[in-house]
């Protein structure tokens, strides 16, 4: 665990010195949050409370989205360091891969829950009023999503060599991933071959469980999502898997894969 813990100090570090990234990892989910929601306010039928109201929609959406941007940018240290000589210092010190994993994925989940703490704390300004169960529930959501979106990204960065084509795999799958949450759309609304993609794509239970967490009782379609112990367990499933197999990468590539 000390391993693990300096390297997800290191990440913190790394990314308070780069003010650019909190703005822009913050800054870009809130603007696409009005955008979208005063576009589409007059025109969707939302679950949230307060009948029409896509910005409540969005909002738990908005959570997700900041979580993906976040989790996601912060594996691109991966291809940094191994440009700087840094990972293949850690990989041949006496340390198990394990150790280093953990702390490349706890430090990006950090720094992805920090910034989704910050929006939600934010949700009493456009009316949804949480209870402490239901934020309590929220951050636990977050926590998952936030752990297991980070391993994923660490998961494709650690065989990639250049940023660009970090980018090009993140627009092609990860974006994909979040607009077949939900957050833009409920799962009812869709089409049915889209609906079956919509259940299989393990983000929904997350959002999901954000939204059973915000909202409880007052969604007026219950119905069309996951149940909240479900949702919890998907996610957990989601990310207890997507670190196996960041551990299961990281240990079968050797100093001179990565050179």
């Amino acid at each position: 665990m000390n391993v693990a813990l300096s390297l997800c100090h290191r990440e913190l570090i790394r990314f308070l010195r780069q003010r650019h990234r909190i703005v822009g990892a913050l800054a870009t989910p809130i603007v696409f949050w009005l955008l979208i929601g005063a576009g589409m306010n007059r025109s969707f039928q939302s679950d949230a409370p307060g009948g029409e109201n896509f910005l409540h929609y969005f909002f738990p959406g908005t959570v997700l989205m900041i979580l993906l941007f976040t989790a996601i940018f912060s594996t691109i240290s991966v291809i940094e360091d191994r440009r700087e000589g840094f990972l293949q210092g850690v990989l041949v010190a006496p340390v198990s891969r394990m150790s280093i994993v953990m702390g490349k994925v706890l430090g990006g989940t950090l720094l992805a829950f920090g910034q989704g703490f910050i929006f939600l704390i934010l949700a009493p300004l456009i009316g949804i009023h949480l209870t402490l169960a239901g934020f309590a529930l929220s951050l636990l959501a977050m926590f998952l999503v936030s752990f297991a979106l980070t391993a994923l990204g660490l998961c494709i960065a650690w065989r990639m060599n250049s940023t660009q084509g970090f980018h090009a795999i993140m627009n092609l799958f990860l974006m994909p991933m979040w607009f077949l949450s939900g957050a833009l759309f409920s799962v009812s609304g869709a089409m049915s071959v889209m609906q079956w993609v919509m259940r299989l794509n393990p983000l929904t239970y997350g959002l999901a469980a954000l939204r059973r967490a915000m909202y409880g009782a007052d969604l007026k379609s219950v119905t069309t999502l996951p149940s909240l112990p479900i949702s919890l367990l998907v996610s957990t499933a989601f990310a207890g898997v997507m670190f196996a197999l960041a551990a299961r990468i990281a240990a079968g590539q050797t100093k001179a894969d990565l050179e």
